[in-house]
């Protein structure tokens, strides 16, 4: 078990009702342990007061991350240039939420309500895909898409999202820089509300990003934050056509 810091009163809010102080932080961690780092636990702990919610960013939060993400987790923290601590909020959103999109938000006003995922997988390999061949040595790693079916004119849409390793220093960061994109002007990312560059608008989305979604070639767009964070939209292909892209590819 990892040492952590003991404190028993709210510090935090003047306003806290915890007038009697607060269980230590040890007795917090086991209790969270044998719950399986439960997000909506962890959440709900969060809304008690400030006290509550700086142990859940600190602690809480970061081991549900590891638990539920392990081998992307020791990746993410791999190199000593990159530190996942003081995101671990934003991370633990990002691997269990579909931020869908709303009418005037992001995606050509497409209207369609956030909502938590029991299990999404993320990849590197995939990853890989979505980044232009002068950026292949960044590490990326994204999810499979969330299929939304039959949204009107627009057919079947797929949200996906990811998470850069080491963005700070990353090809893709310095590219976007160079190319002097501009921020979404309105929009911020619904994980760690960063300001958004617009990956279409700065022409950085491959081509092969449409293949390995099993989308059309120009209906996929994405948005990378100033943490890393992705998020992304595609039209996708009929199962017919997009088994075979995939085979022509």
């Amino acid at each position: 078990m990892i040492p952590l810091t003991k404190q028993y009163r709210c510090m935090h809010s003047k306003s806290c009702q915890c007038t009697k102080g607060h269980l230590n932080e040890d007795i917090i961690y086991l209790v969270f342990q044998q719950m399986n780092w439960n997000p909506n636990a962890i959440a709900n702990l969060s809304c008690v007061c400030k006290w509550f919610d700086d142990l859940a960013k600190r602690v809480l939060w970061k081991e549900f991350c590891r638990t539920r993400a392990p081998k992307i987790m020791q990746d993410l923290q791999s190199s000593g240039s990159h530190s996942v601590d003081g995101n671990w909020r934003a991370l633990g959103k990002l691997l269990i939420y579909c931020s869908g999109s709303t009418k005037g938000g992001l995606f050509r006003g497409i209207q369609v309500s956030g909502h938590f995922v029991y299990r999404t997988r993320f990849s590197r390999t995939s990853g890989k895909s979505f980044l232009l061949p002068q950026c292949r040595t960044d590490v990326l790693y994204v999810s499979d898409p969330c299929e939304h079916l039959d949204q009107g004119d627009e057919g079947d849409v797929g949200f996906f999202r990811g998470i850069f390793k080491s963005f700070s220093t990353s090809k893709v960061k310095r590219m976007l820089i160079k190319k002097e994109a501009k921020f979404h002007p309105t929009e911020m990312c619904p994980y760690c509300k960063a300001k958004l560059w617009n990956m279409s608008q700065a022409e950085m989305i491959p081509q092969n990003a449409s293949c390995r979604l099993g989308a059309y070639e120009d209906c996929v767009e994405y948005y990378v934050c100033l943490n890393g964070h992705m998020l992304g939209m595609c039209t996708l292909l009929p199962l017919s056509d997009s088994e075979g892209a995939s085979e022509h590819k």
